[in-house]
């Protein structure tokens, strides 16, 4: 198997030195052992990676607050909305405001259990040269690979589920209710956006920002690589 040339990129990748420093750790790398790498070993192992990133990702926001605790991707109430939600709260509603808002995170979290398998299918399906761009990328290049191999497939396996979830969890009925009350506002802009579609745009959007920054983790932190082929290809 061909042998890559990239090497010193690979170790140049996760480090912030001088120009000194920089060519002391690209000869200690290319003088180890992983001077045997090969594209299938940097395939293989941004799979391994991915498929660990994907898997930890899922897991925490389907647990239960894992959209709502997390202020980096809670789903925030609809913007075109803020108004609306301005007024309720002025009206003493911001209790149903705060139980609508949160119902639409726990969708969002029901949903989510739906993407790993998807995940597994893209990382399945990458080719050698898609593993050897994404070692060579930016820090988010696994990340921007997934999301625009997935985006699509995540929509319509999150959309019934959260239409349902919004439903079972009353969602839906507080939107309508809120939505209701807030038209019957004189001199108001009526509004009625699709809730569903809202919501699973922002769950993929929030699924995208914690594969970022497991990416990240394995890319930079030494004990992010818990395989022996993490630590061949990003260094140990």
């Amino acid at each position: 198997m061909k042998k890559i040339s990239f090497l010193i990129l690979i170790a140049i990748m996760s480090m912030q030195n001088t120009d000194a420093q920089l060519l002391k750790n690209a000869k200690k790398f290319i003088n180890s052992n992983t001077a045997g790498l090969t594209e299938k070993d940097a395939a293989d192992a941004i799979k391994e990676a991915l498929v660990n990133g994907t898997g930890e990702s899922v897991k925490v926001v389907s647990l239960a607050d894992g959209y709502w605790g997390n202020p980096e991707i809670k789903i925030p109430f609809p913007s075109e909305a803020r108004d609306m939600e301005s007024k309720l709260r002025a009206m003493g509603m911001g209790n149903k405001v705060d139980e609508f808002n949160q119902s639409m995170n726990r969708a969002a979290e029901k949903a989510a259990t739906e993407a790993k398998t998807i995940f597994i299918a893209a990382i399945k399906g990458m080719t050698v040269s898609d593993a050897i761009n994404i070692v060579k990328g930016e820090n988010n290049a696994a990340t921007m690979y997934l999301k625009r191999t997935t985006s699509p497939q995540l929509g319509a396996a999150f959309k019934p589920i959260i239409k349902t979830s919004l439903d079972n969890v009353n969602a839906s009925k507080y939107w309508s209710d809120l939505i209701t009350i807030y038209n019957k506002i004189p001199l108001v802009k009526k509004i009625n956006p699709d809730l569903p579609e809202y919501v699973t745009n922002k769950a993929i959007d929030g699924l995208f920002v914690m594969i970022a920054k497991e990416e990240l983790k394995i890319r930079k932190d030494p004990m992010a690589r818990t395989s022996e082929l993490l630590k061949k290809v990003f260094g140990s």
